[in-house]
């Protein structure tokens, strides 16, 4: 079904609210806990938080938000401490949301949403915020990866973009003998290392759970795809000065707005970044080992509502609000992400200012994701951080390593 025939479908459906107890009538103040997505103080996202909220009170009169906004590395710790206290708040924006789900703190997306809010959600992202078939995770925003090139130098070296790991092989041995410094950056430092795992894992027909949810790290395939890594880009000489497992996203993506490197992967933000240092980008699907990769890593942030203080009612009120188009644009366009909404896709789709978000639009329907219904996501999460790099590194095993990793994932999807 296209995008103007799913949102006729939406026309036609009633927005009625999920039934279930609340605290009732009265005025009430929700507490909204939210992570920055902001650089500086100049662009933090307290500033969209309040005027969401500013607008909310006006129409909702009784309601009244008190919003907090953290670091995304302190937020869920943040969260987690406002829990154990015994205060947690009404709605939380942050990373995961299983534990919570499991422990049944938090409602179900039809304890609060309107119907219409609810259907929509990208098929996909309401997927991944099911746990044992019910959402829980209401998507916030998102993001996909496609691997970025540097125009010029690959004009320069003659070269096309690459739609297969040889050509990916090719080429940067082409711009190392043009002295280009990282002819493939591979960030597999310790910053977000699990992320560019996954999307070389995808291309090899891999991941890091088999086709029925269950890990599987150290499949056959993972073990194949580092190993190429490893022989083909990390033991050739073509990912650059500093060793992949010492190199971490953000420094690979400020040596790409500097010209230093041929091709990495990449998400929206960099690309306006590089493009506003005078980078001419080129962006192409994941290469895979035969050709494109027909899907690619998708990241989604979440939003959750907490049973402690009863206010249901409330929180879907505002949630109905927070999903507008209006408000879910707003914030796409000010940090580069993806809208979470059919209506929301369709208007970015159709509007020639979000032209350059168009590829990474049409790459989300298809995206996977982490296994975000697993609450030892994270521990296992930090093992592929922690040790991902030695895999590829002089002297490395990449089977030893996948299965060090996998033995650890078993071991905490067991305690779950």
């Amino acid at each position: 079904m296209g995008l103007t025939a799913v949102m006729a479908a939406f026309g036609m459906t009633a927005a009625l609210t999920a039934c279930g107890g609340d605290s009732g009538s009265g005025d009430v103040t929700l507490e909204l806990v939210a992570a920055d997505y902001g650089t500086s103080a100049a662009n933090t996202s307290e500033k969209y938080w309040n005027v969401l909220a500013e607008g909310f009170e006006k129409a909702n009169p009784g309601i009244k938000v008190d919003v907090s906004v953290y670091p995304w590395t302190d937020v869920d710790r943040k969260v987690a401490e406002m829990v154990k206290a015994g205060r947690a708040p009404d709605i939380a924006q942050i990373g995961a949301y299983a534990d919570y789900a499991k422990s049944g703190k938090i409602y179900t997306a039809d304890q609060m949403l309107a119907i219409r809010t609810q259907a929509n959600f990208l098929p996909v992202l309401s997927e991944a915020g099911k746990v044992r078939g019910r959402q829980y995770g209401l998507p916030f925003v998102a993001s996909t990866r496609l691997l970025f090139y540097n125009k010029k130098l690959f004009g320069q070296a003659g070269l096309g973009a690459p739609k297969t790991w040889d050509d990916i092989r090719r080429n940067a041995s082409a711009l190392k003998q043009r002295g280009v410094s990282y002819p493939f950056a591979l960030p597999l430092g310790q910053e977000e290392s699990q992320a560019e795992t996954m999307m070389w894992l995808l291309s090899g027909g891999g991941g890091y759970t088999d086709d029925v949810g269950a890990y599987n790290i150290d499949s056959e395939k993972n073990v194949a795809t580092l190993q190429w890594l490893k022989d083909n880009l990390v033991g050739k000489g073509l990912t650059g000065p500093v060793e992949p497992r010492e190199l971490d996203r953000a420094k690979a993506f400020e040596a790409f707005t500097k010209g230093d490197v041929g091709m990495l992967n990449g998400h929206p933000t960099l690309m306006r970044k590089a493009e506003a240092k005078g980078i001419d980008v080129g962006m192409v699907p994941l290469p895979g080992i035969d050709g494109p990769t027909r899907g690619t890593m998708g990241v989604a942030d979440w939003m959750m509502g907490f049973k402690q203080n009863g206010h249901r009612r409330q929180i879907g009120t505002f949630f109905d609000y927070a999903h507008s188009d209006k408000n879910v644009l707003a914030f796409a366009d000010e940090y580069d992400m993806l809208p979470v909404t059919g209506s929301a896709s369709a208007v970015m789709e159709s509007d020639a200012a979000h032209k350059p978000l168009r590829d990474f639009l049409a790459a989300l329907p298809n995206s996977q994701f982490y296994p975000f219904a697993k609450t030892s996501w994270a521990q296992v999460s930090e093992g592929v951080k922690k040790n991902i790099g030695d895999a590829v590194a002089p002297g490395g095993s990449p089977r030893s390593v996948l299965g060090a990793i996998s033995s650890a994932a078993t071991r905490a999807e067991s305690a779950e």
